[in-house]
């Protein structure tokens, strides 16, 4: 039986008829497992292909297969067409679905952020205002309180130093937030938080960082509080009646809110920050006002840094030599001689040092002040001895004998008004206005000094180890130490060396309005006078001849008072001699001459061979003036009997005592002239051959 061919597909064209649901079962050939299997493989791959006519059932006709192929297709793809659609809808649903799940939950974050952010703007605001308040209740109430207690609290007002700055900085932060007048929801209020934050940045830091700096010495003077136990169980006392509200036991509870304040800033605003959208106006301005806190916060550490260093080297300690032994050690010991070595080795020329040209140049200056201030002080307290010395001396008590003369009743009243009104006032405002000044800066050389010679000794230690790549943990601490001291000098000493020249200035200034006010309180005291006064007729140039003349004669006769004192004073005092000495100076006398006699001023003791021991007064005749080597300090002399040598120095020329009666005390007057007033009394004319020791100018022609 021959087997038909397979038509190709493009032979003949079908047109099936969709069949309807009552179509019966026996028009659809029944398909074998086999086949089934195919056909959904072809549905699969989306190709159309039939199914070979040897897998057919046999005796059947081509057409019946096609057409039982084409319905058997037609059936399946009626069956499968509605679950295919479905499924491609399900995507496009999900999607969407999605989508609007997304945006839910975007709306949700924002608004969770929005409420974040409100919530750290709240915080940052309301936690300013309770730290403001508590700050002022510890510096008022408390600090008032213990004002109170008796005896007074030592160093008390030391605790509470710049903490008025640090409460001027947060409340006029929190001033210009209300001026505003936002409230925190608003969305302009994160932009004018972050303009009053940084217009006031410069001022935070330069409050806070002295607190801080200060802070040290707030804990060191409650521990002496409470090394006395009475003391502290009554400053507790009067912390808890003052603050009942708060659970406070120490004064540090308060006093340490502004260490923790400065800190929380870069948190708060980085929170702030963290729970706002990139996209608000104000963000980069608060992104700005993040870094600046931040920046503050390192620039306080860096001055707390910066002054213990300071503080540290700048002390000056009072050491005996037993303290200064007990601290040597072998590290001391090495430290010192290496930096010896060093200063040897700038000084021959075998190391070049480190030249810093604009250290030097403040250096020199501070110098330069420093010579200045202690020349100044020293002159002012010349000045105020001598001033001192001219009101102990109260020439206006002494009786003069010049009763019924107008002149000494004007000198008098001149001089008391001048010692109990005029000069004890100028003396008072030397003392305040310059003297005392001038004191404390003398005291604020120490530090400066001690910092620039503690630098000398660092920067040795530092060119020691400056070659080296791998610096140990100590040497990286020697390294930093000088860093520190070198930058605190360069950034401070300019504005000490400033202000000290300023402060000389000031003074220097004052000193000239002092006299001023000084000459015009004595010219208003003599105008009352002047009418007095017998030589108040005369004319200017006439009275500055007579004052001149005046002056010259009483230099004269001062001059002439001084030598006969001092004539008087150098006469050798004449002493009795004893019996046995009035035998020795016999023999002398006759033995060598009275020229040769001599007397020991003072106790002689031998000290070399062929040297004499003498007792003070003994006598003794001169035989040479000098040994036998020339020495003109030692001279040979005859003691009686003894011969030897005896220091010239301690000999002095022996003089007979007269037989004269001893002379008065009392000076007496040359010749011609009477004693009857004490206060004329004028020496006899005698050649001078000095100049006087002052001169008066005239200054009537000016």
């Amino acid at each position: 039986m021959e087997v038909p061919r397979r038509l190709p597909p493009s032979s003949f064209t079908l047109t099936l008829p969709k069949p309807a649901a009552s179509a019966p079962a026996s028009f659809v050939p029944e398909k074998d497992p086999e086949e089934e299997e195919n056909l959904r493989e072809e549905d699969e791959a989306g190709e159309e292909t039939f199914i070979s006519t040897e897998e057919a059932e046999p005796g059947a006709s081509v057409v019946e297969r096609s057409n039982s192929n084409l319905s058997s297709r037609d059936s399946f793809s009626e069956e499968s067409g509605g679950p295919m659609s479905e499924e491609r809808l399900a995507p496009e649903a999900d999607e969407e679905t999605g989508r609007k799940c997304e945006e839910e939950e975007r709306a949700a974050a924002k608004e969770r952020a929005a409420q974040r952010q409100l919530m750290a703007i709240e915080e940052l605001v309301q936690s300013e205002r309770n730290y403001l308040r508590l700050l002022q209740l510890s510096t008022v109430t408390i600090r008032g309180n213990l004002l109170k207690l008796q005896p007074p609290l030592l160093n008390l007002n030391r605790m509470f130093l710049h903490v008025d700055e640090v409460m001027d900085a947060s409340s006029r932060l929190l001033s210009l937030l209300d001026q505003k007048r936002v409230r925190p929801g608003d969305p302009l209020f994160l932009q004018t938080l972050c303009e009053s934050f940084l217009s006031l940045s410069s001022d935070i830091e330069a409050a806070y960082k002295e607190y801080l700096a200060n802070y040290n010495h707030i804990t060191v003077v409650e521990n002496s509080y409470k090394q006395r136990e009475g003391l502290w169980n009554e400053i507790v006392r009067v912390i808890k009646a003052s603050a009942p509200e708060v659970n406070a036991t120490s004064l540090t509870f308060f006093l340490v809110m502004p260490v923790q304040r400065i800190a929380r800033y870069p948190l708060l605003l980085q929170t702030i920050q963290k729970h706002t959208d990139p996209a608000h106006p104000a963000y980069a301005l608060l992104e700005h006002t993040a870094h600046t806190s931040i920046a503050l916060n390192c620039g306080i550490n860096e001055y707390k840094r910066f002054r213990e260093v300071a503080d540290k080297y700048k002390k000056t300690e009072t050491l005996t030599i037993k303290d200064k032994i007990n601290r040597l050690n072998s590290h001391s010991i090495a430290k010192k001689t290496a930096r010896l070595s060093q200063q040897i080795k700038h000084e021959t020329g075998i190391t070049p040092k480190l030249v810093d040209e604009e250290f030097d140049a403040l250096q020199d200056f501070f110098y330069v002040l420093e010579h200045g201030i202690l020349e100044l002080l020293e002159n002012v307290e010349t000045y105020l001895h001598h001033l001192q010395g001219f009101l102990a001396c109260r020439t206006e008590e002494f009786d003069l004998d010049m009763d019924g003369e107008k002149a000494p009743i004007c000198y008098k009243e001149i001089t008391t008004a001048l010692r109990q009104w005029i000069l004890p006032t100028f003396e008072k405002r030397m003392r305040t206005l310059i003297h005392r000044p001038l004191c404390a800066l003398r005291d604020l050389l120490v530090g400066p000094r001690n910092l620039i010679r503690k630098r000398l000794d660092k920067l040795l230690d530092y060119e020691l180890i400056e070659a080296k790549s791998n610096l140990s943990y100590e040497e990286h601490a020697v390294a930093n130490t000088y860093r520190t001291i070198n930058t605190l000098l360069l950034n401070e000493l300019p504005q000490f060396n400033g202000v000290a020249l300023q402060m000389i200035w000031s003074m220097l200034g004052t000193f000239s309005c002092l006299h001023r006010d000084l000459a015009s309180d004595m010219e208003q005291l003599f105008q009352s006078f002047a009418q007095q006064l017998p030589h108040s007729s005369l004319s200017p140039g006439a009275f500055w001849e007579w004052a001149e003349s005046m002056a010259l004669e009483g230099a004269r006769r001062l001059e002439t008072l001084c030598r006969s004192v001092e004539d008087t004073l150098n006469a050798p005092v004449v002493q009795p001699l004893s019996p046995s000495s009035q035998r020795r100076l016999k023999q002398l006398m006759d033995k060598h001459g009275s020229g040769k006699i001599w007397q020991a001023a003072a106790a002689v003791v031998s000290s070399r061979d062929l040297d004499l021991n003498l007792a003070k007064g003994e006598l003794v005749a001169v035989i040479s003036e000098m040994d036998t080597r020339g020495d003109r300090r030692r001279w040979l002399v005859d003691a009686g009997g003894r011969r030897g040598y005896a220091p010239s120095s301690k000999l002095i020329r022996y003089h007979q005592p007269a037989e004269d009666p001893p002379p008065s005390p009392h000076l007496t007057l040359p010749d011609g002239v009477t004693g009857i007033r004490r206060h004329s009394y004028s020496p006899g004319s005698r050649p001078l051959t000095s100049q006087p020791c002052f001169q008066v100018i005239d200054r009537s022609t000016d």
